[in-house]
């Protein structure tokens, strides 16, 4: 059995150097890896490819020491270059996240292989029926968002006019009910988020600064993870 069979987005992680406050990006994945997180997305658009797969092997590292390589999924966010390479170099990166402008899924699953994670950001216009009518053979989950805008990611939910789309729990609620594949939501998601998209039915939440920004970054994966787990 692949990890792909065995995704687990409940607790999702996206960090890259730009959003840990100047720590290093391994002791953030130990940190929340150790709280319970399930999956992990590098993600930089400062790093260079050395620095992304230099990333990519403290993270996978970490991962291995603690025994979860077979169940916690490392992921890329757009580098395919980065996935390809840092496996070239025996790195265990288990696939990709993209967005509607990267490159497409289908090219994605095609060098990746069929054991390989491929997940997309569902498309912010018109997305109930995006989601709804999509061709989702190629990818593993939806990525959707924002709950609430973000300075982490500022571009997040924007429509064709650069107004930002926030989710209300309602709309969650309902994307997950159509869509044919796994939905992870995020943008913005604190701990006082969690109870109520526990209930929607989506598969999980991520986050950025809530974990990677955070003074003690354990102690806030541990609170956010104990509150997923017990709201379900």
């Amino acid at each position: 059995m692949s990890i792909r069979d065995k995704l687990d987005i409940s607790a999702y992680l996206v960090v890259g150097p730009e959003n840990t406050n100047g720590r290093p990006v391994k002791e953030i994945v130990e940190a929340a890896l150790s709280a319970g997180f399930t999956c992990f997305q590098m993600r930089s658009k400062t790093a260079s490819a050395r620095e992304m797969i230099s990333l990519c092997g403290d993270a996978a590292e970490v991962i291995a020491e603690a025994g979860k390589s077979d169940d916690v999924a490392l992921l890329v966010d757009d580098r395919l270059d980065v996935v390809l390479a840092a496996r070239e170099g025996g790195i265990k990166v288990d696939g990709i996240h993209v967005g509607q402008s990267d490159i497409p899924v289908d090219v994605c699953r095609k060098y990746l292989g069929e054991d390989s994670i491929v997940g997309l950001s569902a498309r912010t216009d018109e997305l109930f029926d995006y989601v709804e009518h999509a061709d989702t053979a190629p990818i593993d989950y939806f990525g959707a968002g924002p709950l609430h805008e973000t300075a982490t990611k500022p571009d997040c939910g924007r429509d064709r006019n650069g107004n930002t789309i926030t989710r209300s729990l309602d709309d969650v609620r309902k994307l997950s009910h159509i869509s044919p594949v796994p939905v992870v939501v995020g943008g913005g998601v604190k701990a006082k988020d969690i109870p109520g998209l526990a209930k929607t039915g989506t598969a999980g939440f991520f986050v950025v600064s809530a974990v990677a920004g955070a003074d003690d970054p354990y102690a806030a994966a541990a609170e956010l993870v104990d509150l997923w787990n017990k709201s379900k």
